[in-house]
């Protein structure tokens, strides 16, 4: 991603980066969706004889609508810092502190109070509790209400995973897996703060590396 860009190999730019980044959205964010698109199926069924598939399908497209919106965020911003580091001449050690800063603060959130209110407002959203009319729409906007509320309930995992480097296969491995653990997990507090504490750690230590 150059900074001096025209707007054809930008947009074809824009269009790679969002596909990539949805591959890896797509089966990392699965494993915690698809019960909620189970319990959707459940609060809908059998009512004015909608087909539930394509009323699956809606809420699905909803919610991944949401995901590759932020692609094309993700993508604006790393063109900004890459065109930054070319403007300013930023050196390794210094993209290394931004690195290490970005996980301490992505830890923080982690751990912080209003991390476990949005992860709580993901699950009453995935529980169905505001999806009782079976229409094209409100499927659609229910997935549109879930995607955010997934967004906003994982920011600071995704922001470690930026952080780490998107195409590090470990770090997307962690992410997912604490993703779908504390979604699912009867009692999901001790899998939030274990994961801010090693996102903390891993930063320090990037930062202690420089």
């Amino acid at each position: 991603m150059d900074g001096m860009m025209g707007p054809e190999s930008w947009s074809d730019g824009l269009a790679a980066f969002v596909a990539m980044w949805m591959a890896m959205m797509v089966p990392m964010m699965l494993p915690s969706l698809i019960p909620g698109l189970a319990r959707y199926r459940q609060a809908v069924r059998g009512v004015n004889g909608m087909p539930l598939h394509r009323l699956t399908a809606m809420v699905g497209a909803g919610y991944f609508m949401i995901w590759a919106l932020l692609g094309v965020v993700a993508f604006i911003a790393s063109t900004a810092v890459v065109a930054a580091e070319l403007r300013w001449g930023i050196g390794p050690w210094q993209a290394q502190l931004g690195s290490g800063a970005a996980l301490v603060v992505a830890g923080l959130v982690q751990l912080s109070a209003w991390k476990s209110r949005q992860l709580a407002r993901w699950r009453e959203t995935s529980g169905c509790g505001m999806a009782r009319s079976p229409h094209t729409l409100d499927a659609w906007r229910h997935g549109r209400r879930l995607g955010v509320d997934c967004a906003l309930s994982c920011s600071g995992l995704m922001v470690a995973l930026l952080a780490a480097g998107m195409m590090n296969p470990v770090a997307m491995a962690l992410v997912a897996l604490a993703i779908t653990v504390e979604r699912l997990a009867p009692a999901p507090p001790w899998v939030e703060r274990l994961a801010g504490l090693a996102i903390v750690v891993v930063g320090v230590l990037t930062v202690a590396r420089i």
